[in-house]
């Protein structure tokens, strides 16, 4: 059981065909924290439009999430752009569920971070709409490669690879397009005065110290299954469920003097 201060989930993206739903329901049903903050593309709206991929699992995890916050876990969802209809009810609560546009938390270290989905910062991201309709494009069939080679994986008795998260680390491209989305996010942050930021979007998960601020991604559960965790001491840790990168984020890690990529 994983027993830490605060959890931050983001672009779970519930209702599309590549959502890890069964990893990350392992993940909640085996961690207790005081606080879980969702921070955007929960629920993939926009993918329901086209066709509604909904699972069992899915179920279980909307139901875990709801049920956590009725035994008096603080939960606080803020929506990201795949579930912006959302953003219109913030303010209001539904089954014990806070629903915010952005948010701070104060670490038990007493470091202040903003919280946010990120899709604020595409435009200071973007290379062009030429450049952006290839990147979605690109990043589709990634996912579409990344889910017949698990697939092949299962079937020959093999754990969950992230394939997809493993070209893109080697691809010039999408290395300076997250080093400008990080960037935008460390000036927001610190111009607000904040300590760090807390964020998803990108599908990037990151800790790691820029300029004095501290910024975290916390990833995605389509290819990376990983979460961004406070433990009680108020370091911050990036948990991975997937096999390559729990060697290196699996235990606990101080976001002031160490980074994970």
């Amino acid at each position: 059981m994983l027993n830490c201060r605060t959890i931050f989930l983001s672009d779970v993206h519930l209702g599309c065909k590549d959502c890890q739903a069964d990893y990350l329901l392992s993940f909640l049903e085996q961690s207790q924290a005081g606080k879980i903050y969702l921070l955007g593309d929960i629920v993939d709206l926009w993918a329901m439009r086209k066709q509604v991929h909904w699972k069992l699992s899915q179920n279980k995890v909307v139901r875990c999430l709801l049920d956590k916050a009725e035994q008096g876990v603080e939960v606080v969802y803020i929506p990201g752009n795949h579930d912006e209809a959302m953003r219109l009810y913030a303010g209001k609560s539904f089954g014990n569920i806070r629903i915010a546009l952005r948010e701070s938390h104060t670490t038990a270290q007493g470091k202040k971070l903003l919280l946010l989905h990120g899709d604020e910062f595409d435009k200071e991201v973007n290379f062009g709409r030429l450049h952006a309709w290839l990147g979605d494009n690109l990043y589709d069939l990634l996912l579409f490669l990344n889910r017949w080679y698990n697939r092949l994986r299962r079937f020959t008795g093999g754990g969950y690879f992230s394939l997809a998260a493993y070209i893109k680390s080697r691809v010039p491209g999408a290395q300076k397009a997250i080093a400008r989305y990080r960037e935008a996010a460390v000036a927001k942050a610190k111009r607000a005065g904040f300590d760090g930021v807390v964020c998803g979007h990108i599908h990037h998960p990151e800790i790691r110290l820029e300029q004095g601020i501290i910024y975290c991604n916390d990833g995605d559960w389509i290819d990376s299954c990983t979460a961004l965790i406070e433990q009680h001491d108020g370091s911050l840790a990036l948990y991975h469920c997937t096999e390559q990168a729990a060697k290196i984020a699996a235990l606990p890690l101080a976001a002031s003097d160490k980074k994970v990529a």
